[in-house]
């Protein structure tokens, strides 16, 4: 995907909301963007791992994680899973693990930082309902893109 956001950000204007400048990105996709798909779950990443064996379609999931910083929701494995399956990109509000496979995966991955612990699955969590962090709420079905300048959210499509 070719995007700038500080380009959409002023071809724009007050259509995108910006995310607070939190986030690392991780991925071997530097610049992603699509329909957002949200999950919240703290400390569980059953429902992540469940969402990247379905079709992505170019969607971004957005794991609201809680910011924990215990353990890591995404990790290789997942991630490989979301980028053979069609997903744009992954946002984590919490950590991720095994960074250093994430450049040969094809794949947008920002995060809060990286944790070496892998997350307990005991099927806690929710899927696709608002999820609020970083300033903004961002709900399923909007439009969310992501580069190293940040991560923006946009209630249609911007591209």
């Amino acid at each position: 995907m070719d995007l700038i956001l500080p380009d959409l950000c002023d071809a724009h204007g007050d259509a995108v909301t910006v995310l607070a400048p939190i986030f690392r990105n991780f991925g071997a996709r530097r610049a992603f963007g699509g329909p957002i798909s949200t999950i919240k779950c703290f400390e569980d990443n059953s429902l992540v791992a469940e969402a990247v064996e379905e079709g992505g379609a170019g969607r971004v999931l957005v794991v609201d994680g809680g910011a924990s910083d215990r353990c890591a929701l995404l990790g290789d494995n997942l991630a490989r899973k979301a980028a053979n399956n069609g997903w744009a990109g992954i946002v984590v509000y919490g950590a991720v693990r095994d960074v250093q496979d994430f450049p040969e995966i094809d794949l947008g991955i920002q995060a809060l930082f990286a944790h070496p612990r892998k997350s307990v699955q005991r099927g806690l969590g929710a899927r696709d309902v608002a999820v609020s962090f970083a300033g903004v709420t961002l709900v399923p079905g909007a439009y969310l893109y992501a580069d190293d300048n940040g991560i923006i959210m946009a209630s249609t499509a911007l591209l």
